[in-house]
């Protein structure tokens, strides 16, 4: 094997390990040696591509932000709606946390005070970025009620969709995600959106939950 190609592979299975602890333990409570006998990798193959914790835990970080962005930008280039747009993208960061480790460490550094270093930007504000948006988008396109307050909205989202998740980690398994995500999704549409296009979008989560559970 190149020998490039095997450190890039060194690499992905130390940021792997690390997650996977950072998820199930915490950041403070995982340390280097923990992360070292988890990845099955000697201490110098982790310390020739980080040199401390917090740098690794910028790599999970700067993954799951490239892996958000990626999608959001999937999702625009299949011209739904607006609000169809956001439906789709938080029930995708939801199936692409339940596929793997390294966006839900990102999620549980991001809520537990680990430093997002420029010019990263930190994850809950580009997802109240990503809601704004797409919520004003909503509302020129009467999708929305046209007096809803869309930086209320976008933060109330944002801090519903990660409080799904914190909550969970402690409470019930990470598969169960889509099902609270359709919940948060039924009870905003019903208080967000017009009677006569509100059936549309509660039969779009519906699919979306559905779609997630086959898949994971």
């Amino acid at each position: 094997m190149p020998r490039q190609l095997r450190a890039e592979q060194t690499r992905a299975t130390i940021i792997t390990a690390a997650a996977d602890l950072f998820d199930r333990r915490g950041y403070e409570s995982t340390s280097l040696s923990d992360i070292v006998a988890h990845a099955r990798v000697t201490k110098g193959a982790l310390y020739f591509h980080f040199a401390a914790k917090d740098d690794l835990a910028h790599a999970i970080m700067e993954i799951q932000s490239r892996a958000s962005r990626q999608l959001a930008g999937d999702v625009d280039a299949r011209g739904y709606t607006s609000l169809e747009a956001l439906v789709r993208v938080t029930f995708g960061i939801a199936r692409l946390s339940v596929e793997g480790p390294v966006l839900r460490a990102g999620l549980r550094l991001a809520t537990g005070g680990v430093e997002v270093r420029p010019p990263l930007r930190h994850p809950f504000t580009e997802w109240l970025d990503l809601a704004t948006g797409k919520l004003l988008g909503a509302v020129k396109e009467a999708d929305l009620h046209p007096d809803t307050d869309v930086d209320a909205v976008a933060h109330s989202l944002v801090c519903f969709f990660v409080g799904t998740r914190v909550v969970g980690r402690h409470l019930e398994p990470v598969g169960r995600q889509p099902r609270r995500l359709a919940e948060m999704w039924h009870v905003m549409i019903r208080g967000l959106v017009p009677v006569p296009r509100r059936a549309r979008y509660l039969a779009l989560v519906s699919q979306l939950e559905q779609e997630s559970r086959s898949s994971g």
